[in-house]
């Protein structure tokens, strides 16, 4: 095998390994929102979790990113890690659908493929219509690659070195270990399978053989997730560790019916092709482990804490759902970003509450509770916004960079609104190292104005964060929001009127001014959210603070 053919075989492992990526992201971009919905909300139990895992897996083309995706769910809070189990265990089942295309040996359409594809990808006008055509190019561009391997494998053949290799390749454990190696070299079971399933299509790789270097593809296929899962937060790496889990059981199961059973014979005796045959036992060793697993699965997720125990609850200074180091599927981190920023507003909430509390009765009791909560949300702001600038380096969906360049918006509005919770909460100390109170009137109509702000606030976050806020909704709010500011300029008036009438001192009047403005620009800010969260204007907001974002 000289060096020509030997750059053949690495230019076709590259179109092969670019053409499976190529094609697996056209997929998710045209139906990524479809396949979130599916696993969020079918996998309530393992068995449904399995099938959904597998339908995914099949339409996205890689098990190992479906287990990222997983461990963002599982960060966002939607889903524990008996439903991750199944969606895993399923995973490693629709991932072995490029085998079976590899088997069918489609290549001669390659060609076909590639300039449909590329006439879809460069000149249709819709994107999904693009999208269509980023898979066909990437199926195309997937069998041309292996096409090539194929041909460059063929001096093989001639070769006395390797026939030699072959005919006395039999020692399972060194077959396992080669396909560990190479599948972490590959990042990628499919790539891998498919290469043996070329050779074999030459009449190089002895099916006996084959299976062991299958074996050992399967385990090193969880090296993505356990990279995946170095920093990452504690479920993120069990999850990581329940697909190793899998595929090592799997190894222990068909490594000795392999070597004391005749099931190569069998299966060599049922299918004629070598191609299917690698292709079939592929498939029989993630099924059989996959009914072995499967009522096992609480089991399974025990065992995992046994490698990653639980511990202690850390500081409030966290994110509890994003993880950095997990910047996965463009929903996934919509759903993680969302659950932060709506730890933001159950802060804001309490703080907003205690300052209203504290200032109407002149208590000075939640002052730690306040600053505390006031620094945690300048942190979150910090670290939510970092996160989204990271994501920032991908391409996303037009939806999910308007809702991300929204977020940015909404995040520094929550955390001025924090800010005016403080200013309301000085008003308090003001009032108290002056030994001063607010006459029963000007109390009621505080709490009354407050109460506004409050239910504006439950009105607007839970709609931005599920992004169902509409244009009647925004109306609405916008009433509400001036019948905010009205009543606080009648509040303002009235108190002033007894400023000047003797009931209330100056300095009374001072605190109470200030409160109710700081209530008001709570209110503005609320509306503000409403407004970026809603409507064309707000589009053209997020393209403009996240360009970077659109596809």
């Amino acid at each position: 095998m000289g060096i020509g053919s030997i750059i053949s075989l690495l230019g076709g492992l590259g179109a092969f390994l670019f053409g499976m990526h190529y094609m697996g992201e056209g997929l998710n971009l045209a139906a990524g929102s479809k396949m979130k919905d599916l696993l969020e909300k079918l996998t309530r139990k393992p068995i449904m979790g399995f099938l959904i895992g597998t339908v995914v897996t099949v339409v996205i083309q890689s098990s190992s990113a479906t287990t990222v995706m997983v461990m963002g769910f599982i960060n966002a809070g939607i889903m524990d890690l008996a439903q991750a189990t199944g969606v895993i265990m399923g995973a490693n089942i629709g991932t072995t659908i490029t085998s079976i295309l590899i088997a069918l040996d489609v290549s001669a359409l390659a060609p076909i493929c590639i300039a449909i594809g590329a006439l879809l990808l460069l000149y249709a006008k819709r994107k999904r219509t693009k999208y269509i055509g980023q898979v066909i190019l990437g199926f195309g561009l997937l069998f041309q690659g292996l096409k090539t391997m194929s041909s460059s494998m063929s001096p093989l053949k001639d070769s006395p070195v390797f026939q030699k290799f072959i005919m006395n390749a039999t020692n399972p454990i060194l077959g396992f270990l080669v396909g560990v190696l190479l599948c972490a070299i590959l990042q990628s079971s499919s790539a891998s399978v498919g290469i043996l399933q070329a050779l074999a299509m030459q009449g190089l790789m002895p099916l006996q053989f084959a299976t062991f270097l299958v074996c050992g593809i399967n385990v090193g296929s969880s090296t993505p997730p356990l990279l995946s899962a170095l920093n990452a937060k504690n479920n993120a790496k069990r999850a990581a560790f329940i697909y190793l889990i899998y595929n090592l059981i799997g190894a222990v199961i068909f490594m000795p019916l392999i070597m004391i059973t005749p099931l190569t014979k069998v299966l060599e005796g049922v299918i004629a092709a070598p191609a299917f045959q690698i292709s079939a036992f592929h498939i029989l060793f993630k099924l059989v482990t996959a009914l072995v697993l499967l009522p096992l699965t609480n089991q399974v997720v025990k065992l995992t804490y046994k490698f990653i125990p639980k511990q202690a609850h850390e500081s409030a200074f966290r994110l509890e759902y994003i993880d950095k180091n997990l910047v996965g599927n463009p929903n996934v981190t919509v759903l993680q970003v969302s659950k932060e920023i709506g730890r933001m507003v159950d802060l804001i909430r309490t703080s907003f509450q205690l300052a209203i509390d504290g200032l109407a009765n002149g208590d000075l009791s939640s002052d730690g509770k306040i600053r505390d909560n006031e620094e945690v949300l300048d942190y979150l702001t910090g670290e939510i916004s970092g996160y989204l600038m990271q994501a920032n380096n991908r391409r996303l969906p037009y939806n999910v960079a308007h809702y991300m360049g929204s977020c940015f918006q909404a995040i520094n509005d929550l955390e001025q609104i924090g800010d005016h919770c403080v200013k309301i909460w000085v008003q308090n100390e003001k009032n108290v190292d002056a030994k001063i109170s607010y006459s029963e009137q000007a109390i009621n109509e505080l709490i009354h104005i407050a109460d506004e702000c409050s239910r504006l606030l439950d009105e607007v976050m839970p709609h931005f964060l599920d992004r169902t806020l509409t244009e009647d909704m925004y109306r609405d709010i916008r009433s509400k929001e001036t019948d905010i500011v009205r009543d606080a300029n009648i509040a303002e008036a009235g108190h002033m009127k007894r400023v000047h009438e003797g009931e209330c001192t100056f300095e009374q009047g001072l605190t109470f001014i200030e409160a109710i403005n700081s209530i008001n620009r709570i209110a503005n800010h609320l509306s503000s959210i409403a407004e970026v969260g809603h409507d064309e204007d707000s589009r053209l907001l997020a393209e403009s603070t996240m360009s970077g974002y659109l596809v």
